[in-house]
């Protein structure tokens, strides 16, 4: 996360604190985290503002999400799932790859996401990464928040599921890379436009070697996943002559 998102992430809940709460309240309420009170008392602060805001400068960004999620600031959703994302990216430095598709095909979903894995690319499958205790929604909407790049299975039907439209829609607004994979629909709606990958009976080994190729060129991923495959040791030559 960017220096500039964490301070308005700290700014918008200490306006929030301070519009909601007594000084008294507020560090009730930081305690709730752990967090400690500044280390003066309330009279050496001229507002709740700055109170809160030096509060929370130095708490870790897991903790500033759930204290967006627990305030209900929609607004810093993003913040939220960066901080907490669904279980399959916490602990991981790998590269976020959300897999739109149908459930009736979400076979060839893990199997993509299975071939991926060797260039340093976590693939998101909600039919499979989902913990079932988990509210399903609600994971899907910060896998979305925090995915760096989306890979659209074109099957038949995916044109008609609100779902997957949805996802789709997600990624364009948040202007994230979409690429879409043709595997017996023609991609509908904006993305139309844009040539998408045809399976042309390739294997899913080539058809994983093709989107990290892509991955690797584009200039809005190529730098995530070259420091996610440095983390890991990875090392790959990035050809970016394949059809797209």
């Amino acid at each position: 996360m960017k220096v500039s998102d964490r301070l308005a992430a700290v700014d918008t809940i200490a306006r929030t604190l301070q519009s909601r709460y007594t000084y008294t309240e507020i560090d009730t309420y930081l305690a709730a985290f752990d967090i400690p009170s500044p280390p003066n008392d309330h009279g050496s602060f001229n507002s709740k503002w700055v109170y809160s805001k030096t509060a929370l400068k130095s708490v870790p960004l897991e903790t500033i999400g759930k204290i967006a999620d627990d305030l209900g600031l929609g607004a810093l959703a993003q913040v939220s799932a960066q901080a907490n994302p669904p279980e399959i990216w916490k602990r991981s430095a790998d590269f976020r790859l959300f897999v739109s598709h149908l459930s009736k095909d979400k076979n060839h979903a893990m199997r993509l996401r299975d071939c991926l894995k060797q260039y340093g690319i976590s693939a998101f499958v909600a039919h499979e990464d989902i913990n079932p205790t988990l509210e399903w929604q609600t994971e899907i909407e910060r896998a979305l928040f925090a995915m760096n790049a989306l890979v659209a299975i074109h099957t038949l039907g995916f044109s008609a599921s609100y779902w997957t439209q949805q996802e789709v829609g997600f990624a364009l607004g948040r202007g994230i890379k979409v690429i879409s994979f043709r595997m017996g629909e023609d991609p509908k709606g904006f993305i139309s436009k844009r040539q998408a990958l045809s399976r042309q009976g390739r294997t899913a080994e080539q058809i994983a070697a093709e989107i990290h190729n892509l991955l690797a060129a584009d200039e809005q991923t190529g730098g995530k996943l070259s420091e996610a495959q440095r983390l890991r040791g990875i090392h790959f030559s990035q050809t970016t002559d394949l059809p797209f």
